[in-house]
């Protein structure tokens, strides 16, 4: 009796797709394994933040995920449950009724009936038993120690102000260098980028003293009111994407009758969305980030003070207390976190913005 087996596929075709899916699965692999190295410092400090660190041990290791002791209700009393050795060599959990250097008492979770067990040895050197535990309270806490909705309101101020600021004067600047004959317009361009390279320390202290010159030195007017005067990044963002659109939709609105405000209104600026808001993300991710300008011009204005300043100012308060820190750290990077994933697919669309056809 003869058996037909299976015929084995050996066409160069199904070789090719079989090394086309390992590469694919190889790489999709090799990708997550560096999402997760990317994201392990982000997910430690949600562990820490969920950590009760006042009644963490001193001598014993903890693990990574937040934990507290596990405890039995002996008598009316939550008592901590520990890993016993026995006699036979079996450990077993048992619950501390007394505990003392020579000798401690323990009782049976499992058969508290049984009555109380003397234990001779020191109980501090036995492992507690550990469970899971999220001490969710720790935002609530680090919320109100920290003023959170004044430091909100804040940084919110300074990064929508200064957001629409920039975005006016970014986008007039970059649409004249795009569509006006400027003479010298190259020369000018290249000195603004050549701005980029200034270190912002060279500049700080004729800023500081100009500022304190005027009075503005306790508000929040050097940080929104500078922004209202163009910045080269943004400026060459924009003016790259500008340049990318036909001016043949200029000339169709001129003979229409349009003026140059009415082609940036109507025609430039429905039709690049893309960096707009690419550089509005950029602004308010950099101003709701920024710690050194708030530091200099209100580090004696509490009240004026945004998160960036607030959280490291807790920090020293509560560095005992890395739970509330973390918490703290994590409730402050929420909003632009938001911001940025909800306009993600606007945002890339924006920053990749050479070879595309229009």
């Amino acid at each position: 009796m003869t058996t037909l087996s299976r015929p084995v596929n050996t066409s160069p075709f199904y070789g090719y797709q079989l090394r086309k899916f390992t590469i694919r699965a190889l790489l999709s692999l090799l990708v997550f394994f560096g999402l997760v190295i990317y994201l392990m410092p982000l997910g430690n400090m949600l562990m820490t933040a969920l950590r009760d660190t006042q009644n963490l041990s001193t001598t014993q290791e903890e693990p990574i995920y937040p934990t507290k002791p596990k405890t039995f209700n002996y008598k009316g009393q939550d008592i901590p449950i520990y890993k016993v050795p026995q006699e036979s060599g079996e450990v077993k959990e048992m619950a501390l009724v007394k505990g003392t250097r020579a000798k401690s008492t323990f009782v049976d979770p499992a058969n508290p009936d049984a009555g109380e067990i003397e234990w001779k040895g020191n109980y501090r050197s036995l492992e507690p038993v550990l469970v899971f535990s999220a001490r969710w309270e720790n935002f609530a806490e680090a919320w109100d120690k920290i003023n959170f909705p004044l430091l909100f309101r804040n940084t919110l101020v300074i990064a929508v102000v200064g957001m629409i600021g920039t975005l006016l004067s970014s986008i007039c600047v970059a649409y004249a260098f795009a569509r006006f004959p400027i003479p010298g317009k190259n020369i000018l361009f290249i000195v603004l980028i050549g701005t980029i390279i200034l270190p912002s320390q060279v500049t700080l202290i004729p800023t500081y003293a100009f500022f304190r010159l005027i009075g503005w030195i306790g508000t929040w007017l050097p940080l929104i009111v500078p922004h209202f005067f163009a910045n080269a990044y943004n400026v060459f963002l924009l003016r790259q994407y500008f340049m990318t659109l036909p001016k043949d939709l200029d000339e169709a609105a001129m003979i229409d009758g349009a003026g140059p405000f009415q082609i940036l209104t109507r025609v430039i600026i429905p039709q690049s969305w893309p960096a707009i808001i690419s550089v509005a993300v950029f602004h308010f991710i950099f101003a709701w980030n920024d710690f050194f300008g708030p530091l200099v011009y209100l580090g004696s204005k509490p009240d004026l003070q945004p998160i960036s300043v607030g959280v490291q100012v807790f920090s020293f308060q509560y560095g005992p207390r890395p739970d509330l820190i973390q918490a703290t750290s994590l409730m402050a990077m929420l909003l632009p976190l938001v911001i940025f994933f909800a306009a993600q697919r606007v945002f890339m669309r924006g920053v990749v913005i050479t070879g595309v056809e229009k």
